[in-house]
């Protein structure tokens, strides 16, 4: 069972009730309080405690001296007391003892007060409970211990009663959802996908009946998303659907974190995924697992929600979640498959079609064999797929399969001489005209068909055989389907079709941010994660992701190195995406890349300088120099010299070897344009 499995959380009237104040980008909201202004005079710890423990130990040692009469006392007492109370027995005056016993114990108490007001603000008490007894009592972020405060029950703004629904006048419907909590028949996905349908209601009032009619009829149960699911089978991350955020850890309180952000969980969520992820790290170190995952698993709950499209593309086996969290799974090149894919996404534009599969096909092309990979040759490549696909879609109403296409890349006579016959039986004279215009290309030095025809050879394999259907029998799953709140994960043929797999990642990314920006509903995030990346970018990719922050849409990237993308993109794809996540065991030379983006800072240093101590006069020098004969160590002057100079946030020798196990560092950009600095944070926590 996950540590943050829904069973293990708090109840939802409990969840619902807790305070999510406004926090910096990146701040895990759900219960978070907000730090104090930052003191420049704080003690550090150690000073603070040792401090606390002296101030303790010097007011035991007072107040036994005072008990013991060892500093006298007891003429305050006796001068306090009245004569009346005295005993006198050789007068027959029995005075009051008790009286003058009680009189005594209270100076006691109150030397004892004294005492400890004054070694305590000497010793720093007050901030030795502030920082460490306090928050162990309270719990941070709502963890153990007492929770954190929340919103009376019952109160005017509780959530738990549907106020919005109360003020719009649907009582009947707020009644029965309030009851569906408190009998525990409603999880956090049914809240946040019912208050999304009444957001959607609100705004025209001719679903106003409908929605009262679903809430009043299902409960809990209404608007649910069409798969039937109400939750995912399992949950491996801590979330909270109330913000769409994803816990993804914690940074220390250390000193090289910034201050607002010492101690605090950090999280993810939409507005930040909007500008894009890149995730690196070697093998083992937690890209998978600690990151990808966390952030898929929120994206599903979210598609449940109907607020979300996800799109997790990667390897067999990868551990992207189990086939019961998605709606479509995809495995290409396994023959119990149930799912295909659209090899051109769904369009019915040829030149549409074209440009993105060619971006697929030759975006990486190296130097050599006719295409140097360039955005030019990128283009020619896009016209000879246009010069063949669009009179073929007007010959037969469709596209053709990846064996036509080849044959037609190939120049089979036979293949073009049928779509020749087929377009001349239309009567297009377009698309004879095209077939001309690639007739006469083909042959000349540069003709981007060969390569072409090598590159999609990749997909024509019997792995393949079935897949990318054009014969419109079935419909495979085309990223134009992305206007519906999906759940899609494609696993791609690693072993022995590792060029297969690249070509198809890098179609995969391209009908993407081809089609997150065509969307007509843009209420729903898409989002697509590449859990391998590897040379996948391509520089038309790399502009297009900048340009999603505006179509509600990202995508997560995830590397072992930038060593995977090209050396010219390097830099401009650490530039494309506003967050980053940069894990333990990264070399020098990424750390570098990752070290100019982040920049540098303004920062005070001291420089100590130590110079032959030559003053005083015999006397003193003859006592300086005995003891440089005996210690070997010579007498010295400290001078100390602070300067303010720019240094880089991280360095690429810290990135590289100053990151612990399980840590990365991480910064975060909201499409607000609101940017953390770089943190470093302990994953998984």
């Amino acid at each position: 069972m996950p540590r943050w499995a829904p069973a293990a959380g708090p109840s939802l009237d409990e969840w619902l009730r807790t305070p999510r104040p406004e926090a910096g980008p990146g701040v895990w909201r759900y219960g978070h309080r907000p730090k104090p202004p930052e003191d420049p005079e704080r003690l550090d710890d150690r000073q603070l405690l040792g401090g606390a423990a002296l101030a303790l130990l010097c007011g035991l040692l007072v107040w036994s001296l005072c008990f013991h009469d060892y500093i006298p006392t007891n003429w305050l007492v006796n001068w306090l007391t009245p004569d009346s109370w005295v005993p006198y027995p050789n007068r027959g005056v029995p005075g009051n003892p008790d009286a003058i016993a009680a009189l005594a114990y209270f100076f006691y108490f109150l030397v004892a007060v004294l005492l400890a007001y004054v070694f305590g603000r000497l010793g720093h008490w007050g901030e030795v409970w502030r920082r460490y007894v306090r928050p162990r009592l309270t719990g941070p972020d709502g963890g153990p211990g007492r929770p954190a405060p929340a919103v009376p029950e019952g109160g005017p703004a509780d959530p738990v009663l549907w106020p919005h629904l109360r003020a719009a006048g649907e009582h009947a419907a707020a009644d029965r959802l309030t009851a569906e909590i408190h009998a525990g028949r409603m999880n956090d996905v049914d809240y946040v996908r019912i208050d999304r349908a009444w957001q959607s209601a609100r705004t025209r009032p001719d679903r106003l009946p409908v929605f009262v009619e679903a809430v009043l009829g299902r409960g809990a149960a209404a608007f649910t998303h069409p798969s039937g699911a109400r939750d995912l089978p399992v949950r491996a991350a801590r979330h909270d659907l109330l913000t769409g955020q994803v816990r993804l850890g914690a940074a220390p309180d250390e000193d090289r974190n910034p201050y607002a952000y010492r101690g605090v969980s950090l999280a993810l969520e939409p507005a930040l995924l909007s500008t894009s992820l890149l995730v690196v790290g070697p093998s083992a170190a937690g890209k998978t697992s600690r990151v990808v995952r966390p952030v898929v698993e929120s994206l599903a709950l979210q598609a449940l929600a109907g607020r979300a499209a996800v799109v997790a593309v990667g390897a067999a086996g990868a551990g992207l979640g189990p086939d019961d969290a998605y709606d479509v799974v995809i495995r290409l090149g396994h023959p119990d498959s149930a799912h295909d894919l659209d090899l051109y996404g769904g369009t019915d534009d040829p030149d549409e079609a074209a440009a993105v599969l060619a971006e697929a096909l030759v975006g990486d092309a190296p130097g050599g064999a006719g295409l140097q990979g360039s955005e030019a040759d990128t283009r020619r490549a896009a016209t000879a797929l246009a010069q063949l696909i669009g009179p073929y879609r007007t010959a037969h109403g469709r596209f053709p399969s990846v064996p036509e296409l080849r044959e037609l890349l190939d120049g089979v006579p036979v293949a073009l001489a049928a779509l020749r016959q087929a377009c001349e039986a239309v009567g297009d004279g377009a698309a004879l005209r095209e077939l001309d215009a690639r007739e006469r290309q083909s042959g000349r030095p540069g003709d981007p068909g060969p390569l072409l025809a090598d590159r999609i050879a990749l997909l024509d394999r019997p792995a393949f055989a079935g897949f990318f259907d054009t014969s419109g029998t079935t419909r495979p799953f085309a990223m134009r389907d992305l206007e519906h709140p999906l759940r899609v994960r494609i696993d791609l043929p690693e072993r022995g079709h590792a060029e297969a797999s690249h070509l198809l990642a890098r179609l995969l990314l391209a009908q993407f941010t081809t089609c997150a920006r065509t969307r007509d509903e843009r209420s729903l995030f898409a989002c697509l994660v590449l859990d391998d990346a590897a040379h996948t970018l391509t520089p038309a990719s790399v502009r297009a992701i900048q340009r999603l922050r505006t179509a509600n849409a990202g995508v997560v990237l995830a590397l072992r190195g930038l060593d995977e993308v090209p050396e010219p993109l390097r830099a401009a794809a650490v530039g494309a995406v506003g967050c980053r996540v940069v894990l333990s065991g990264v070399s020098t030379w990424d750390g570098e890349v990752f070290a100019q983006a982040w920049g540098r800072e303004w920062v005070k240093t001291e420089d100590v300088t130590h110079n032959p101590d030559f003053s005083g006069g015999l006397l003193r020098r003859g006592v300086r120099g005995v003891r440089t004969l005996f210690t070997g160590v010579r007498a010295t002057t400290k001078s100390v010299t602070v300067r303010t100079v720019q240094r880089e946030r991280w360095s690429a020798s810290d990135l590289a070897h100053k990151v612990p196990p399980g840590h990365a560092v991480v910064s975060l950009t909201t499409v607000r344009g609101e940017a953390s600095p770089p943190i470093l944070a302990r994953l998984g926590e």
